[in-house]
């Protein structure tokens, strides 16, 4: 099946889940979809259906740790704020939803994410370019996604050298790369936040359907990094796995990071609580309002 055929199809289906999702928990002032893994998928192939003619799809993961890089980054809180859909990849923002009751139904792990959107690519006979991670990780998950996916189309591989941001030469090598493969999905493995602001600068001026940021997950995917077992995976402390493997690197992250995000949701906890008492006041205040600009000649109410 063609894109076009695949586009069409979509017109034919008269019950859709849009991209921006009014279901939607803030943490910190940066939205999260309240989705499942299924919904997220159904969601991005029903956005590629309808975004013929539009600006590509921007699909990122926030966790822990960049909502709180967020805060003190107004390049990447922009980003952030700019995506069409941001699954919860990190269980600490699950348990954070939850106390501020907005219940996220699972986590949403962005590697698993690009597998599952790779194998409705194939079924759906859509194309992929890798751009990003370790040196040879990129052409190591192409060859293995297409072992699992005989009929995924793969349209492009490139792994960018370091620093490529700031060299326009190779820049535009990008560009032109993916211009000229024009893939229906761009997966993005530069890490966060540098690879969510390349594609919120760069994106919008290539053609590509939908580009997601997806850190680690080509490494992970070709063996060059080893992920925490499933059993930690399940119970939320995959972190604590990744701190004890790289003690040096991650400390900082996970230990003074996650406290500052403990901070954020607490703060945000504290002042939904301090709004909920002064609410009867407000709505006191707001009617007195509303009944004076009823016997006026016109209305200031908002619209529904």
């Amino acid at each position: 099946m063609s894109l076009s055929a695949f586009l069409e199809q979509g017109l034919l289906q008269s019950k859709r889940m849009p991209l921006s999702s009014t279901r939607r928990c803030n943490i910190a002032d940066v939205p999260i979809d309240r989705l499942t893994m299924d919904e997220a998928a159904t969601a991005v192939l029903d956005g590629l259906r309808n975004s013929f003619g539009k600006a590509p799809i921007l699909i990122m993961g926030p966790n822990a740790q960049l909502i709180t890089l967020a805060q003190n980054d107004i390049r990447f809180y922009q980003a952030l704020r700019a995506s069409s859909l941001n699954v919860p990849d990190g269980i600490s923002i699950v348990l954070a939803s939850r106390l501020l009751g907005q219940k996220i139904p699972e986590r949403v792990p962005g590697g698993e994410l690009m597998e599952r959107l790779c194998r409705e690519a194939a079924d759906h006979q859509l194309s992929i370019f890798l751009l990003g991670g370790l040196p040879g990780a990129a052409v190591e998950a192409a060859l293995r996604l297409q072992a699992r996916y005989p009929a995924l189309s793969i349209a492009g591989v490139y792994c960018p050298s370091r620093g490529f941001e700031h060299n326009p030469i190779e820049s535009a090598h990008i560009h032109q790369l993916i211009t000229k493969s024009s893939p229906d999905l761009l997966f993005v493995a530069l890490g966060a936040p540098r690879q969510e602001m390349w594609m919120l600068q760069n994106c919008p001026s290539l053609p590509v359907g939908a580009a997601m940021s997806v850190g680690a997950a080509f490494d992970t995917l070709a063996g060059l990094r080893r992920r925490a077992p499933l059993w930690t995976q399940k119970l939320g402390m995959e972190w604590l796995y990744r701190l004890v493997q790289e003690p040096r690197r991650l400390w900082r992250r996970y230990l003074i990071g996650n406290t500052h995000f403990i901070y954020l949701v607490l703060r945000q906890l504290f002042l939904f609580e301090r709004q909920n008492e002064q609410a009867p006041i407000n709505q006191s205040q707001e009617a007195g309002i509303s009944l004076q600009t009823a016997c006026g000649s016109w209305s200031t109410d908002p619209q529904p």
